[in-house]
This record gives structure tokens, sequence and C-alpha cells, in this order.
């Protein structure tokens, strides 16, 4: 504990005793950040959040704070900065920026030097009561600072090495011993993502007094407007079909990820979500760095945390814990075992979006970025409107937000921007992070300069500066869910979540890891074995808990799974269910004095119950009686996988009516499909015949049906035989089919009651041939 508050403290602007000839400034204290970013992702790697200047290459506004200067005098300035290129050996330094002081900017420009963080000499200032401090930034290209320090000692050179840093920050600033404490909470819910949400939210219906703690001003982790990964997984269905209940009153309805507007994202759906449980207090902008454990027992007493924007300390007490962190962060700190790769693990994402304007937009050179050629990586596709890719029924139901128009305009660099694969994934972060930046700049260039007139008008709308995390610490809990398992569809006794997305982890892409070999930044999804997608495999509630730490809780990435099931479980409205199960459990501990693993031995029924029950249920104190509210929220509806080929216009012909020759395998994951499932192949010398006739002759329309994916065919042959003869059209079938998910293939010629046929082949196909179903339709 103590290492941890020495390590992460943070602190308020302050004025110091006059025999002290110093003043710390924390560069997130700035009363008005302008233009500046607050970066908190990185505190256990660089000891600090801090102000970065995020404009992608246009210049932000000034960030500004006014100190108090008591001994009047001649001062000598020094910024904690970095030149974030420089550990990468690239040329140049992107992150440039002074500090005026009183309107006079210093005369060093900093964010040039060094490797990693250090003090760099601003300059000199005659200073006498108060002061103005502005950051003046001079690229928009990601120019960082942690503090300024005064100092009227003209020998006096800062420390750069971290921990004397963090000596010198602690002195200075007179951080009491020990933090000021809470009321003891009945749950404690640390990190804000879906699994956060989702256990905070359900502890709170079941009349547990919540801490909810998250380290950044938004809710909704990857899932949030920051960082825009689609919330992905099945929900309300299998064993306990309410779960996932909770998760769609806060789950985002985008159509793209990331999103021609952050608003689809709905941050401020998922605050009031979270406000509206009175039960609850939610604190954002605050970071756990410290533990302090129980005297007795193995157990959890507080989690100690820093106001990111304050830098004000509070210890949290509480009964249980929850991590939702996302990196295990508070089992680590507590001592419980867990698992993690350093290497050859999933990476960090940082998407991005590029709009088209009505003139030629300028970007200057980027000699500093990853000098990329345009075969180095995949252009930005053009984003989808609204309805395309949702994965809910929409009928009825409020999106939140207002689509955006001329969705054509939009281009985005998706999930794939990835890399960090075989960096530490906890201390490089990051370092992958500015690898990142560095990809998407230097694609960026490659674009306006070797890309043509196409680009000539697009200008970068966003790039997301906190990143994707998707693999590092996974806590052991008393049972360690294999992949296997799921396969097999093993159900064991406390089975509750269902998971629907298949064992699915990311690895570089060969076809663009052939210039940067060492770090790789696009990625491939490889589909492992495959699980229940209809119904989903229930993960067990012995995966949900410690198995070291007594009152310990786990929701999210950190629960306890091997890797090829955590390819499965990872995904976020899977996460939220998670937390969903969490949030009831941690009521049966309170109620009835027991642990989490007491829970499994003893209280398996009474969280069975609580899992059959709707997710708007709520009791109003401990002992009460659970009850609907009137104004529960009105939910979309279930979602369907597949399209009923029985409520199609025409005659349909489905995948699994066609005769197949050759290898063809079916899938589930490209989603809506016709019927139960589709089938793909490439194999040489596959084909299928969807075989039917009609029963007036005529013209009619003959439709495709498929869902497009990078893998499948780019000139798939498909013949139709009508009337009129034969006739070869080629489809695209890497591209989406059209807005109703179908491409026509033409308008033919059929005489009643004679076989006809639409035939599809996969020589000549260039990719996975993709089959769903055959649609006829009257032409009258």
């Amino acid at each position: 504990m103590k290492l941890s508050r020495f390590l992460l403290a943070t602190f308020l602007t302050c004025v110091f005793p006059t025999h002290a000839q110093q003043v710390w400034i924390e560069a997130e204290s700035f009363t008005n950040l302008g233009g500046w970013v607050l970066d908190t992702q990185f505190i256990e790697v660089m000891g600090s959040p801090y102000l970065m200047a995020h404009g992608m290459g246009k210049q932000v506004k000034n960030a500004e704070t006014e100190i108090t200067i008591t001994e009047p005098g001649t001062y000598t300035v020094w910024v904690r900065t970095k030149n974030w290129v420089a550990p990468f050996d690239a040329e140049g330094a992107p992150g440039k920026f002074q500090l005026s002081v009183n309107g006079q900017p210093l005369e060093k420009v900093l964010g040039t030097e060094g490797k990693d963080w250090l003090w760099e000499k601003a300059g000199h200032a005659e200073l006498n009561g108060s002061a103005k401090l502005a950051l003046v930034d001079q690229t928009g290209f990601d120019g960082r600072v942690d503090a300024v320090l005064l100092t009227r000692d003209a020998s006096f050179n800062p420390p750069n090495e971290l921990a004397a840093t963090n000596t010198l920050r602690r002195r200075l600033l007179g951080l009491p011993e020990k933090a000021p404490e809470t009321k003891s909470y009945d749950l404690v819910v640390v990190g804000g993502g879906y699994s956060g949400m989702g256990a905070a939210i359900s502890g709170a219906r079941q009349g547990l007094s919540v801490a909810f703690i998250q380290n950044r001003p938004v809710l909704g982790g990857n899932g949030s407007s920051e960082v825009q990964v689609w919330a992905m997984g099945g929900t309300r269905r299998g064993l306990y079909p309410h779960l996932g209940e909770i998760v769609e009153e806060f789950a985002d309805r985008s159509s793209n990820s990331p999103a021609a507007d952050p608003a689809e994202f709905n941050d401020k759906l998922k605050e009031e979500a979270v406000k509206g449980e009175k039960s609850m207090d939610l604190f954002l902008n605050t970071h756990v760095y410290g533990v302090e454990m129980a005297k007795d027992a193995k157990k959890i007493r507080s989690v100690i945390g820093l106001d990111t924007k304050t830098g004000k300390e509070t210890r949290f007490v509480g009964q249980f814990f929850v991590d939702c962190t996302g990196h295990g962060s508070v089992g680590a700190l507590a001592g419980a075992e867990f698992m993690m790769e350093e290497k050859g693990h999933m990476g960090m994402s940082n998407m991005w979006v590029l709009k088209k304007t009505d003139q030629a937009v300028t970007w200057p050179t980027t000699p500093w970025a990853l000098p990329l050629e345009l075969e180095d990586f995949p252009a930005p596709r053009a984003m989808e409107p609204v309805g395309v890719k949702n994965k809910l029924n929409m009928t009825g139901f409020d999106l939140g937000y207002t689509p955006t128009p001329n969705m054509e305009e939009y281009l985005h660099g998706e999930w794939f921007w990835e890399s960090g694969f075989d960096k530490q994934p906890l201390k490089d972060l990051e370092l992958v992070r500015d690898h990142n930046f560095r990809a998407v700049y230097g694609a960026f260039s490659a674009l306006k300069s070797k890309g043509g007139e196409k680009y000539t008008n697009y200008d970068m709308q966003w790039l997301a500066y906190i990143g994707g995390p998707r693999e590092s610490r996974r806590i052991v809990g008393d049972m360690i869910l294999n992949g296997e398992d799921m396969v097999k569809g093993l159900i064991h006794p406390d089975g509750c979540v269902p998971t629907t997305w298949d064992q699915d982890l990311h690895y570089p892409k060969e076809q663009y890891a052939v210039k940067f070999p060492n770090n790789p930044f696009i990625s491939r999804a490889e589909f492992g074995k495959h699980t229940d997608r209809k119904n989903g495999y229930p993960v067990p509630y012995r995966c949900f808990y410690s198995k070291d730490i007594g009152n310990l809780f786990m929701a999210g990435r950190t629960i306890s799974v091997e890797r090829q099931a955590l390819g499965s479980t990872r995904v976020m409205r899977t996460c939220g269910m998670m937390g969903e199960v969490v949030g009831k459990a941690a009521w049966i501990c309170v109620r009835h004095h027991t642990s989490p693993r007491g829970v499994y031995e003893q209280y398996l029924d009474i969280l069975k119950d609580l899992m059959n029950q709707p997710g708007a249920m709520r009791r109003d104190t401990l002992e009460g009686a659970l009850y609907l509210p009137a104004n529960a929220k009105k939910l979309p509806e279930v979602a369907s996988d597949g399209l009923d080929p029985k409520k199609m216009p025409g005659i349909i012909i489905d995948d699994e009516d066609a005769e197949l020759t050759g290898d063809w395998k079916k899938g589930e994951g490209l989603k809506p499909y016709v019927g139960s499932h589709y089938s793909f192949s490439s194999a040489k010398g596959a084909s299928a015949r969807f075989a039917f006739a009609v029963k007036e002759s005529g013209r009619y329309e003959v439709r495709a049906y498929w869902q497009p994916h990078e893998n499948r065919g780019k000139s798939v042959p498909v013949s139709i035989l009508s009337t009129d003869g034969e006739k070869t059209v080629t489809a695209n079938q890497s591209k989406p089919a059209g807005k109703e998910g179908y491409q026509t293939l033409g308008t033919f010629t059929f005489k009643a009651g004679e076989e006809s046929a639409v035939i599809f082949r996969t020589d000549g196909s260039q990719g996975n041939v993709h089959l769903d179903a055959i649609q006829v339709i009257s032409a009258k």
C-alpha cells in the first residue's frame, strides 16, 4: 500500500512556506485545460495523470492557471515532459510546446528531449505575487506535461528517476500520511466499463450501498465515446434469460465502430442509468492505486483512490469489492494470484475517423511517424448507415442520439489498428499507445501524399487517445474455465452468464507485419472453436471471485478463465452480465453474512432465483422484498440472429436447402442471416445449387443474401439458369450486399413448373464463397 501511494499520488496546485523556495504545480490541476486533454491511463507507468495536446496536427488552445508566489524573486522553471517519439529512435520531436509566464513564453521549446519522462529547464522568470501560467502548444501532435516546478535555488536539478520524482512531489505538497476515509459501503465497484456498470446497478437494486469508482470522466470503458468499441455479445437468453436486461438499459446502439459522432456511444445515457440508483455514490475521475488490507484476515478493508483533477486522496471502505478494472489492478494490489501472458497476447487499439470537407485540407509532414506506403495498411472504410449493423431490433425504440447524415463523407480506421502483441501488457502501455499514434499519423500522411485526389478533401476528425486494451491480468478464482469445456458444452452446476462470442483471439496480420515485424500494428481475428451462439455457453459463477481474497469479486476481462475462453468472454455485453450476477451475489453475501465462495457452497439456489428475476426488479432495503417499479424502462426487442424465411416475400431457398458439392462449413458469426445459419467454403471445385420452380410464368427478380467479411470472395461466379438460358455474374462478397442484406443478380424469365437454379462456384472466387439464401420475387 505504501509503495502504491508513493508511486502514484498526484496533487493540487500548492503554495509553500517561504523557506521552501519551491512551487509545484500539477498540470492536471490547471484551472482551464483549453484544448489539452487529461490522460490517466498510464499512472502506473509514469507516476501521474498528465495533460496532452491531442490536436491531431492542429494546435490546441492554451491550458491556463494562476498561482500565488509568497516569496518574490527569480525562479528557475522546470517542466516534466518527454519527447514521445524518442523511444522509437524516430526523427524529430512532434510534441513541441512552450510554457508562458504572465503572457511571456519562456525561451525553451519543450517536449524535445530524452527517451523517457524527464525535467526540462524551461527558463527563468521574475515572480512577485500572482502569476499566470499557460501551456502553449506548437504542433497539435500530442505534447505532454506532468508537472511544473518553480525554484529559487539556481543550483537545484529535480530528479528524473520516477521514485525520486514522486518523493519530491509528496514532500513538497505535504500529503498527509493517511488519506481520509468514506463511510463503509456494502459494495465497492472499481472500474466503470460495462462490467462495472452491471455490478453497480445490480447491487444497488438489491438494496446495497454502493461506491462506484471510475478513473475517467465518462462511463462505458471500451464502449464509451473515448474508445468507441461496439458492445458485442448476446444477452437475454440461455439458462437465465433475464440476464442482460440491465445491460440493455445503457448499451450503445452505434452503427459503426468508431462512429461518425461520439454521441452514438451515449455517455449521457450511461451516467443517467447510474445516477438513477439512490443507494449508489458515483466517483468519476477517481483512480484507484492502492489497497489497504484488513488486519485479521486476507480481505480488503479499503481501496485508495485519487481524484485525477484535484489530487484529493480518499480511502473507500467496504465489505465487498469488485475488480472491474480490465487489468485486475485491485486483485494484484491485494495479492491475489493472477494469470498473464507477457508476450503473444492481444494488444491495444486506437481507432480513428476521417471526414470529407468541402475544400482541400493540408496536412503537415510527419517524419517521426511510421514511414508507410499505401500497401502497408488497409485503406479506411466508408461508414454504414444507421441500422445496417445494429445488433438489436430497434422498432419503436429511442436510439438516444440523432443519426449522422451523409455517412458517405466518413471513413474509419477500425478495431484492427492494434499493436503491442509482444510488449509487456502493463508497463509498456504508453509505448503501445504511442506506437499506434505513429502508425495512424503515418497512414494518414501516406493517404494525403500518395492516395491521389480521393483523399484531398479529407481531414482527421477523431483519433482515440484512450486506448482499448484487450488482455492483461486474469485473477484466479475457484475455477479456471477452459475453452474446451465451452466447445463440448460441459454445463457446470453454477453456469450462469451466457457467452455467445466465438473464441476470438487477435494476432498480427501477416500481410502488414513485414515492414515492422517487431511491433506490427494491424491485427486479424482468429476465430477458434465455436460456442452456442443462440443460447450461449453458461460461464460458471466460480470464475467471478478470487480464490485468495475472501471479499473480492471480479467481472469483465479479469475473470478466472484461460486464454481460449477469454477470447469468448471478453466482449462487453457478456462482461456486463457478469457484473449483474456479481451484484446479486454481493447482496447474498451481505444479507446472509457469507463470502463469495459461500454463495456457491451454501446459497447457490438463492442466486439462481435472483438470476431468474427481471433486471428492473429492486428492493428498497436489504431486508425488503423485490418488486417491479411501475416506471421500469422499456427495452428493445430481443435480438434475432436469423431472418425468418417464412416472413419474407417470394420464394426463399435457404442454404440448408441447397445442393452442396464439396466441403462446406456452417457459420453463424456474421449477422443477420436467413434461417438458422449460413454456409461458406473456399475448397477447390466446390459448388452450391439453389433449385426452384415458379408457379406462374413471367419475369422475376433474383436476389442473393450474404453478410460481408474481408475473407469473403472478391469475384464469386454466380450462374442463373432461366428460360433465357444461363447467365453468369460476379459478386464481391467482401462488400455489403446492400442495405437490406441482399444483392440483385438481375431480372429473368422463368416458366411455370420448370426447374430453374442459381449456382455458386468457388473456382476463381478469391476467398470464401458465402451462401445464405436466394430470393425469387415477381418483377411485376
